[in-house]
């Protein structure tokens, strides 16, 4: 039975009866296309999807679902694979119309609103010259990057997003709307930098933004599977070569037209001149690549490059851990054999990918471990795993055989954790399969108190559960 029963929305709507909002239920021709998510394995049939214009009406539905006791979640990009962007029976508060973004040149800060993408931010911030830490790929949400920390093609040289958000504007679990800054709400503001999404709904942010070159350099090359060894030599120099302006995305995937041939894939990011990008990513470039798309383009383009990865459609998982290099070429090559093996063995599986993240970490290690509550600030690399499928029948198989490739990462292809420098955890890429103290180490306590303080019926429970190890809702209607 669904949480919100017809009787509850018809109560919603008259709440929201002089506001712009829209509450779309089950038997609206477009409800389908709101519950629509980037995975389908995260699609559930909500009670109610609401269409808000603005934090005022955001707090009108917080607050009633606080008073019913019913579930809610908040859907910024719709790319979580963890099913927080969506709800079973209750309430999707869809931020997708509030997504307008502010450039002030003079102060260089950029007001963007919840349901913006990084696309929208960066077309913007290009128009006069800037550029903001964000995500990788343009079309995901500005708020599930930014709320759990955020590494992004800039972070080498300016750190992860939070470290560069300068304020947020909050929707607390009592209907209240705050701004959260260093100078407003300070505690507040620490535990948004890193677990965000447990404290309310962030409807704006602001962002300090960056004088940005153009054109920067960067883009694809594919190499044959023989080709793996050397490619993990130049990737095992890089900490030692990078200067803050590069980046080095590699792994597997399947490359058309032979869906079924695994190649190795590197996405290169340089921000400076070609001749500069080419003596840097040297060594890669000599070995012969199969193809080579890199080429000098705008910051902006840089982040569309994986925007095939951010389709919608097919079941997809993502998840991921984190290594330290050196890596170890044996393990690689073994992980580089169980994915293929899943690409030769399972149908339609095209378009699944494991990626090594390779990111200047200095400007992020020298942030103090309790500055935020965003732990994961060691000389740690992010590594993700996306497998793609269509047959519902290969959801428990698909999730065994992505954990076991990430265990074989994880435990043999570099030790993620070293005491006092966190927890080596990426949260928005641990999914549900890591616990609150996996995520926040030493800062959970502090953590823990202020969610009793902000939200003590914890109702922003969707993401990563802060009070417990259970992700489902915890209370019905």
């Amino acid at each position: 039975m669904p949480f919100l029963s017809y009787r509850h929305a018809a109560q919603l709507r008259q709440e929201l009866k002089d506001t712009r909002a829209t509450v779309v239920t089950p038997e609206k021709e477009d409800f389908p296309e709101l519950i629509r998510r980037w995975s389908d394995t995260c699609e559930k049939e909500a009670g109610a999807v609401v269409m808000v214009t603005s934090s005022h009406e955001v707090a009108l539905v917080v607050a009633f679902a606080n008073r019913h006791y019913i579930p809610i979640a908040v859907q910024g990009g719709g790319y979580s694979t963890s099913g927080a962007s969506s709800t079973h029976g209750g309430i999707v508060i869809n931020l997708s119309a509030m997504h307008n973004v502010l450039v002030d040149p003079a102060s260089a800060t950029i007001a963007v609103q919840g349901g913006a993408t990084w696309g929208e931010v960066d077309q913007a911030a290009e128009r006069e010259g800037l550029a903001v830490v964000g995500c990788t790929t343009s079309a995901a949400g500005v708020g599930g990057t930014t709320l759990s920390g955020g590494f992004g093609w800039l972070t080498g040289r300016h750190g992860l997003v939070i470290d560069n958000l300068v304020s947020v504007k909050m929707v607390l679990a009592d209907g209240r709307v705050v701004t959260a800054s260093e100078a407003e709400h300070p505690d507040l503001f620490w535990a948004v930098r890193g677990a965000g999404q447990s404290f309310g709904v962030a409807t704006e942010f602001v962002l300090l933004a960056h004088r940005q070159r153009s054109p920067i350099f960067g883009g694809l090359l594919y190499f044959p599977a023989d080709r793996l060894a050397a490619v993990i030599e130049f990737a095992n120099q890089f900490d030692e070569r990078a200067t803050g302006d590069e980046g080095l995305f590699f792994g597997f995937t399947t490359r058309p037209p032979d869906l079924l041939s695994t190649v190795i894939v590197a996405l290169l990011f340089y921000n400076g001149p070609r001749v500069a990008a080419e003596a840097f990513f040297a060594p890669l470039l000599a070995l012969g690549p199969i193809q080579n798309e890199t080429c000098e383009m705008p910051y902006p383009r840089m982040n569309t490059i994986l925007g095939p990865l951010a389709a919608s459609g097919a079941r997809k998982r993502l998840s991921g851990t984190t290594v330290r290099l050196p890596l170890d070429p044996q393990i690689v090559h073994e992980v580089y054999e169980d994915f293929d093996r899943i690409m030769r063995s399972y149908p339609r599986v095209e378009g699944s990918v494991v990626v090594f993240e390779l990111l200047p970490y200095a400007r992020v290690s020298q942030v103090p471990l309790d500055a935020t509550a965003c732990a994961n600030r060691g000389p740690y690399h992010n590594v993700a795993t996306i497998l793609r499928w269509h047959d519902p029948e290969l959801d428990a198989k698909m999730a065994n055989l992505e954990r076991a490739l990430l265990r074989k990462i994880r435990e043999r292809g570099g030790v993620a954790s070293i005491a006092g420098h966190g927890v080596g955890i990426y949260a928005n890429y641990a999914g549900h399969e890591a616990n609150a103290q996996e995520l926040f180490g030493d800062n959970l306590p502090r953590l823990q108190k202020l969610k009793k303080q902000y939200d003590p019926k914890n109702m922003f429970r969707k993401w990563h559960n802060l009070l417990t190890h259970s992700h489902e809702p915890t209370v019905i209607c």
